[in-house]
């Protein structure tokens, strides 16, 4: 397969098989991760490894009773807000590993919106050169916003460091899902050329 077939055909998954994913693999991927580009080289990207029940069941609670709190301050009805809960918890269970991608507020220049903005937009180009490497050793990956969502509750869910900011969290593992075709916009559409 080409480069390019194989960058096209990752896929978001979201179910996985119960095996586990050896340690020397998800060192691999976390290394390849740390070969993104990042704004001025400040490589502010931090990484929490979660494959435990007891830290899982911890990040689970803390990000449901934020959801949960959200979706009430909005109006949302409760059998919807039990669903996405039981949903949530259940995905949070089933991925054999869980990385909490952080940035390090404190990899940065000076102290500005932009250089702030650079160090998140450098933390996403690691998050997706992971998913990369994921897909690269036959995993399936899915990028979930949550702890951005729930901040303060994922840092004191699994006791960070003050400076590590969580960004999102990925799930890891083989997949267990039907692989949909992805429907995406016409190039033509997306691009400007002048």
């Amino acid at each position: 397969m080409d480069l390019h077939n194989f960058l096209r055909s990752r896929r978001s998954i979201r179910r996985f098989k119960a095996d586990p994913i050896p340690d020397s693999v998800i060192e691999r991927i976390l290394t390849t991760a740390t070969f993104a580009p990042s704004a001025h080289n400040l490589q502010p990207w931090r990484f929490v490894v979660v494959t435990t029940s007891v830290v899982r069941a911890r990040l689970a609670k803390a990000l449901t009773n934020k959801m949960r709190l959200d979706m009430q301050a909005e109006g949302a009805p409760e059998a919807e807000i039990e669903k996405r809960v039981i949903n949530s918890i259940r995905r949070i269970h089933e991925a054999p590993v869980l990385i909490v991608l952080c940035r390090d507020v404190t990899a940065v220049r000076a102290d500005t919106p932009e250089e702030a903005t650079m160090a998140i937009q450098s933390v996403a180009a690691a998050g997706l050169q992971l998913l990369l490497a994921a897909h690269a050793e036959g995993l399936g990956g899915n990028w979930i916003c949550w702890p951005l969502y729930a901040q303060e509750e994922t840092c004191q869910a699994l006791e960070l460091p003050g400076t590590w900011e969580p960004q999102a969290m990925i799930l890891i593992g083989r997949a267990d899902d039907v692989l949909k075709t992805k429907e995406l916009k016409p190039i033509e559409s997306l691009v400007i050329t002048l």
